[in-house]
């Protein structure tokens, strides 16, 4: 009956323009309504990132609920963790509409956002209203559109949440704001992450320990443009990488509203963004954490995220098009399956596919 349920509200939003559809989900989370059936936590899934413990590994990615409005209603359907964002210091409206797309023969997305959000301030005071109610709820900062100081912004980023986030990531492979992805250049990267860190560091003595700090990259890296990720991240300790954003590419993409500018995400992004995925592995090692995002629309999507070598995983698209009882679902197969094959930990599983994937072509 819940699927049912959840098979018409797709049917009534997909009637709607996306953006529309998207406020009326948020408003829905907000309620309190019972969008999902109870799901019981399985001690096999169980996941310890950067000092936090994950009750499951699948987290909703940044980009659902930018203004952290709803975050309490997409933990309650399932989710081990939920990442709002991508938040920038000063409030910004975003590109001109129509700028969110619906590729349904694809099973996927193209926007064109521009990081329209509320402003810090205004997502700040929200989560100090909901500090009390557990769960781990990450921000997800950037720069503002017309900022004389990118990197600037993202230290203020990290002085206004460093003390009230579960983690931070800093999202410089947005493709929809001009020029933010130059941030990846080595060079660029080494003075960025210098100064977040050192903007975490200040913050520190607010909390009991450092905010762990994730990177966000995209998936249209050359080798050598993974290679200097892979070194910077690693000299200068960030805690984990997001891998990955959206794409420019439109390799597996048929519908006729493929030619629409903005990122791509769904189902055809899973193999690039694994491939991305398996080669930041191979590059930083089994210590430090990935996060593997992109086209993840299953148990078996997710696992196979985990076997490339995602420590977490994350969806979001998949959700538009699975419906507010996918990720209970996910989770409770992920669970079966761990119970199946006898594994304690999901963690059994990861780089079991690493090199597979990793030599695979990107293009």
């Amino acid at each position: 009956m819940r699927m049912l349920l959840d098979r018409l509200a797709r049917h009534a939003l997909y009637q709607l323009d996306p953006e529309r559809a998207h406020r009326l989900a948020i408003h829905a989370l907000k309620s309190g309504m019972p969008l999902a059936d109870r799901l019981e936590a399985s001690r096999r899934l169980k996941t310890i990132v950067g000092g936090m413990v994950f009750p499951n590994p699948l987290g909703m990615a940044a980009g659902f609920d930018k203004n952290a409005e709803a975050p309490d209603g997409l933990l309650r359907l399932g989710f081990g963790f939920v990442e709002c964002g991508t938040v920038t210091p000063l409030p910004q409206g975003g590109n001109p509409r129509p700028r969110l797309f619906r590729l349904e023969e694809d099973k996927a997305l193209i926007n064109r956002l521009g990081f329209n959000n509320d402003g810090l301030v205004a997502v700040r005071e929200r989560l100090k209203k909901r500090a009390g109610n557990g769960g781990i709820v990450g921000i997800n900062i950037g720069a503002n559109k017309d900022s004389a100081d990118r990197i600037g912004d993202y230290e203020t980023g990290v002085r206004a949440f460093g003390d009230i986030a579960s983690y931070l990531t800093v999202n410089i492979s947005s493709p929809n704001t001009v020029g933010l992805r130059t941030l990846q250049d080595r060079d660029n990267l080494a003075e960025l992450l210098t100064r977040v860190l050192a903007a975490r560091d200040e913050v520190a003595k607010r909390r009991r320990s450092p905010v762990p700090l994730f990177l966000k990259i995209a998936p249209d890296l050359t080798d050598e443009a993974m290679s200097d990720i892979a070194a910077e991240v690693l000299d200068k300790r960030v805690d984990g990488l997001i891998v990955s954003n959206t794409t420019l590419s439109r390799r597996g993409a048929t519908s006729r509203k493929a030619h629409e500018t903005g990122g791509l995400s769904g189902q055809p992004l899973f193999e690039r963004s694994t491939i991305v995925l398996a080669r930041m592995r191979r590059l930083v090692g089994p210590a430090m954490p990935l996060v593997g995002v992109g086209g993840i629309h299953s148990a078996e999507t997710a696992l196979e995220k985990i076997r490339a070598g995602a420590d977490l995983i994350q969806i979001y698209s998949g959700m538009i098009f699975g419906g507010t009882s996918l990720p209970g679902r996910i989770v409770r197969e992920l669970g079966a399956f761990a119970q199946q094959e006898g594994l304690s930990s999901l963690r059994q599983l990861r780089d079991s596919h690493v090199d597979e994937w990793a030599e695979r072509p990107l293009d």
